[in-house]
């Protein structure tokens, strides 16, 4: 399957210009069948189906959108949710999902002046949301009307409400976790190898508010460890947490404005370099102020493993190095936090960490040939570090590569017999073997 199949809206706006594809009709907000949509009812959402049509050659079957069929979570299970925002208008939004040549889509979409919600592929279906083959096919997408680099205007209370609301239903119905290792922003999806690091998105950015959204679901910044705890959830106070980034796409610098976001540097002082993450910066040069530059920067309800302490600064494990961060006493910008943590196996000095949880080469039939096992990333838990996590990762690999079943094996899911966690390595979450680690209650 081409890799525009998995790659999410950005590439879909991408693809709209370089094909020069004419506007669709407005959309019709009633739908046009007589699918229920799969919210709480309270949210009144209604339903606007995607394409899923081919293109192209009648004969090549591997040329379609939007999405693939599938039978979730019978087929394989549904453990993340993913948020991401638009970039474009909701009306727009829609319209891009409706044409089978943008290769794009989200199960739901949330308008930002009202915060209604349109679903647009059913929970049971994988849509091409989240720039990673393993992340679309165990995760739900969710499409938020906003821009990133325009700061929080978009981010509306209606908006925070039906997305939590929808967010709450969802992971009850999935028996998903409400943390930050499984509720994501697109900004914390790994990327499938090393070389497609620098690809990855950064939404729904620095400025929505996290800490906001959690305590929506029911899952609010309070301590749930003694002071001291080497487990800490990051909570700075939106609104005055003020940071100034920069647009580095176009080149202006953005207005100094609340944020979710904390810079991290190499050391505990405000002039040392930022951090620099291993796979956005593979030179080694120093992390940036850039919006985009996500590995500079940890965000408000992620977790963290503390690594050091010194007067007004806090040192955490963060990419398999430790970065610093400014914790001026009284601001609280951290929270002690009961929780899981990952380390390596005593004996291993190093444990690779990956960004999908595809079976092993043993564990697909002999005569197939389409099959996908995982490659490690530039990152890496070394020992004497450790991380947050330890939830379960399914796995397995969704083989989908045409729209009608026409190949051998398609539309199967292969299942592993290697067993995989969650981590969060740094800014983005990662996936290691239960076999590499040990995971155990944090001090």
């Amino acid at each position: 399957m081409t890799s525009r199949k998995r790659t999410g809206l950005a590439l879909a706006l991408t693809t709209v210009g370089a094909l020069g594809v004419a506007p669709l009709a407005p959309v019709a907000h009633a739908g046009t069948d007589t699918v229920r949509p799969e919210c709480p009812r309270a949210l009144g959402c209604d339903w606007v189906p995607a394409a899923y049509q081919q293109t192209g050659d009648p004969a090549d079957k591997e040329t379609y959108g939007n999405y693939d069929t599938a039978d979730r979570p019978k087929t394989n299970k549904i453990k993340f949710i993913v948020l991401h925002d638009t970039e474009v208008d909701f009306d727009t939004t829609l319209r891009i999902f409706r044409n089978p040549l943008n290769q794009s889509s989200a199960h739901y979409v949330v308008r930002s002046h009202d915060g209604h919600v349109t679903q647009m592929v059913k929970n049971k279906d994988v849509a091409w949301q989240a720039g990673n083959w393993y992340l679309n096919t165990h995760s739900i997408g969710i499409e938020q009307e906003g821009v990133a680099a325009e700061g929080a205007k978009w981010y509306t209370p209606e908006m925070y409400r039906s997305t939590a609301k929808l967010v709450r239903h969802l992971a009850a119905e999935y028996d998903i976790p409400l943390d930050r290792e499984h509720i994501i922003g697109h900004d914390a999806v790994p990327p499938t190898s090393t070389s497609g690091t620098r690809n990855m998105h950064w939404d729904p950015g620095p400025y929505w508010d996290w800490n906001r959204f959690m305590a929506l679901l029911g899952r609010p910044n309070a301590p749930t460890a003694p002071a001291g705890s080497e487990l800490v959830t990051i909570s700075p106070d939106f609104q005055n947490n003020k940071q100034a980034f920069r647009d580095c796409e176009k080149g202006v610098d953005l207005p100094l404005q609340g944020s979710s976001a904390v810079p991290l540097h190499t050391e505990p002082d405000a002039t040392s370099p930022l951090f620099s993450d291993p796979g956005l910066h593979p030179d080694g040069s120093p992390g940036t102020n850039c919006a985009a530059d996500w590995g500079s920067k940890i965000t408000a309800a992620q977790r963290a493993v503390v690594a050091g302490r010194t007067e007004g600064w806090t040192a955490i494990w963060w990419s398999g190095q430790k970065a610093w961060f400014r914790t001026p006493d009284g601001e609280g910008v951290t929270t002690p936090t009961a929780g899981y943590v990952v380390k390596p196996k005593a004996g291993r000095s190093e444990v690779p960490v990956y960004g999908v949880a595809y079976p092993d080469k043993a564990d697909y039939p002999a005569d197939f040939t389409g099959g996908r096992s995982g490659t490690a990333l530039p990152y890496t838990i070394k020992t004497g570090q450790t991380f947050p996590g330890g939830g379960e990762a399914p796995t397995g690999y969704y083989y989908a590569p045409t729209i009608d079943s026409s190949k051998p094996y398609d539309h199967t899911y292969f299942s592993g017999r290697e067993t995989y966690v969650t981590v969060q390595i740094g800014h983005r979450i990662g996936f290691v073997k239960t076999s590499d680690v040990d995971v155990v209650r944090a001090r």
